[in-house]
């Protein structure tokens, strides 16, 4: 399988070539090389514990925008059965960045909403690099009145730089539909739960990061602009990005630190991208536990407890 190395991780590339060229070695002989893979297996697992406990700002948001982490496409097919896709906005168009429809997780009738960036370059143009226009916000809003008109949770998935910032979307109103989108959010009086699996990135993110409980993997960051953006505000230079991500305090630990989101779900060593089956699966566990407790909960519980959290913030 061929593996996509991020910059920092440059020893754990080399020791992964050596071992597969070992391998390579061993399948067209008899010599018997697994002692030698086994060490080097060994020094990769633990190069991944030591560069992964100590990842600064700027590596996590490399790690947030591994191709490879789980997609809300993987996550639908791994977490929730029977899902029946709802398109369009009934005003203007679909958006295929933006999705959602009815699901069944794991016995429970939920409404799902996400936001995919695309797994191979066709998918990306097709998905508009996870950068929703103004018809997938309004479609995520139609999702979340009839979740609240049938009563239904709804789990929502973030991964996206932010919204389109192309000139028909602002032609369209794109500000306005993001607003209506949180809007909606405060107002439906249904358990909600958002989960950040990747990046999370300003007004695009916050569209459908406003929930009772806000999750957050632990490689994943939110933030108002993205490092370059910001670096090319306050340096006139994405050349800051680094310096910017670490002023930003865009990681899960921050937020949690800061008391914007609940909860961290853990990555295996090495990143979400090196086993999103099992990512996926700690997912929709904690999914699980947090549902069954704001199931528990009154509707106007609920509404108290989403105005009192983000009255909290700040």
């Amino acid at each position: 399988m061929i593996r996509h190395f991020l910059s920092f991780e440059k020893q754990i590339s080399d020791l992964e070539g050596k071992i597969e060229e070992l391998r390579h070695i061993s399948s067209g002989s008899n010599i018997n090389i697994s002692e030698e893979i086994g060490k080097l297996q060994s020094a990769v697992s633990s190069e991944l514990k030591s560069t992964y406990s100590q990842l600064s700002a700027w590596q996590k948001v490399q790690v947030a925008r591994h191709p490879e982490r789980p997609h809300f496409q993987d996550i639908i097919n791994y977490l929730f059965d029977d899902y029946i896709p709802l398109s369009g906005d009934r005003s203007f168009a679909d958006d295929n960045a933006l999705t959602g429809g009815t699901a069944f997780f794991r016995g429970k009738s939920v409404v799902i909403i996400g936001i995919d960036k695309g797994k191979d370059t066709n998918d990306r143009v097709f998905k508009n690099f996870g950068m929703a226009r103004p018809e997938g916000y309004r479609k995520a809003v139609r999702l979340m009145e009839l979740a609240n008109q049938f009563s239904m949770p709804v789990l929502m998935f973030v991964d996206t730089a932010g919204a389109y910032p192309g000139k028909g979307a602002e032609e369209r109103g794109q500000a306005e539909a993001i607003a209506k989108c949180i809007q909606k959010s405060l107002e439906i009086s249904v358990p909600t739960i958002s989960v950040i699996t990747g990046e999370g990135g300003s007004g695009g993110a916050i569209a459908l990061a406003v929930a009772n409980n806000i999750l957050m993997l632990e490689h994943a960051i939110y933030s108002v602009i993205s490092p370059e953006g910001c670096a090319s505000i306050l340096w006139r230079s994405a050349g800051n990005a680094e310096q910017a991500a670490e002023a930003l305090k865009l990681t899960a630990q921050d937020m949690k630190k800061f008391k914007i989101i609940d909860e961290i779900i853990p990555e295996p060593i090495g990143g979400a991208h090196r086993d999103p089956k099992a990512v996926i699966q700690k997912i929709g566990d904690v999914l699980e536990r947090r549902l069954l407790n704001l199931l528990s909960l009154k509707k106007d519980e609920l509404l108290l407890l989403k105005e009192e959290k983000f009255l909290q913030i700040g």
